[in-house]
């Protein structure tokens, strides 16, 4: 099976996530769980001070890395992030840039951290090669990223409204693993629950956090009013709420150059 996700526009994925700063934390709630326990993970290895935090967003974890005196590198394609992270004042540098070319040295960083970042990326394999190349000997990669069965209950939903492609494709958990096979690695896979009162407020969570964008294009017609219907008419139902899973993937790398 291909490792690589074809045809993403990265332009469009940073305008989407850019449009989104302002907002971005105050619902951005998965990826703050995700952060948390991928903090942990290298923390409990403790490998040094210098942190890149690869897909930074609004700089959230760039700044939980300052507040325990790390010097940290917050990286981000989306120029919309990057100046909101900047004002916030959450780093000590600040880079746009690609996560599969990044503007590092060789063995620059004593960790690099990427909290739900890689799932964007055209080539997983590139990402986490740039990773490992940035990472010092010695130091540590942790990441987090979207599985395969993510949003399948709103994917589930949308093949009964219509023909049309509405969720990403994100890649299998298999394919995640061999893509860090080259590496001394270990690989965590959990699933996270979301519930909602109502349709359209769960709706409005991904745009909110900029996770709207198809990779392989727009989607297709506008939300009516029927279509909403037919959309909350088709979702799987839990005790009257509209439930929302996540399959994430947490990978730990090891750099033993």
């Amino acid at each position: 099976m291909d490792l690589v996700v074809k045809s993403v526009d990265k332009q469009a994925i940073a305008g989407a996530f850019g449009r989104a700063a302002a907002k971005y934390d105050t619902v951005a709630k998965l990826q703050q769980q995700t952060g948390e326990y991928l903090m942990g993970l290298a923390q409990a290895e403790d490998t040094g001070m210098r942190i890149l935090d690869a897909g930074c967003g609004t700089g959230f974890f760039s700044a939980r890395w300052k507040q325990q005196g790390k010097q940290v590198i917050a990286l981000d394609l989306a120029s919309g992030m990057l100046r909101h992270a900047k004002g916030q004042q959450v780093a000590d540098y600040y880079l746009q840039g690609d996560i599969e070319h990044l503007g590092l040295a060789d063995n620059s960083v004593d960790i690099c951290f990427s909290n739900l970042a890689v799932q964007w990326c055209n080539d997983l394999p590139c990402a986490l090669r740039e990773f490992y190349r940035v990472t010092r000997p010695g130091g540590l990669i942790v990441f987090s990223t979207l599985a395969q069965s993510s949003l399948n209950e709103l994917a589930t939903a949308w093949s009964l409204v219509d023909d049309y492609r509405h969720i990403n494709q994100f890649l299998p958990l298999q394919i995640i693993i061999q893509a860090c096979q080259p590496y001394r690695h270990k690989v965590i896979d959990r699933k996270y629950y979301q519930r909602y009162p109502q349709l359209l407020p769960l709706l409005n969570s991904l745009k909110g956090i900029g996770a709207t964008h198809l990779h392989h294009g727009r989607q297709q017609g506008l939300m009516t009013r029927k279509r909403l219907n037919a959309l909350a008419e088709a979702y799987p139902r839990n005790n009257g709420d509209y439930p929302l899973s996540y399959q994430i993937v947490f990978g730990v790398i090891y750099c033993d150059k």
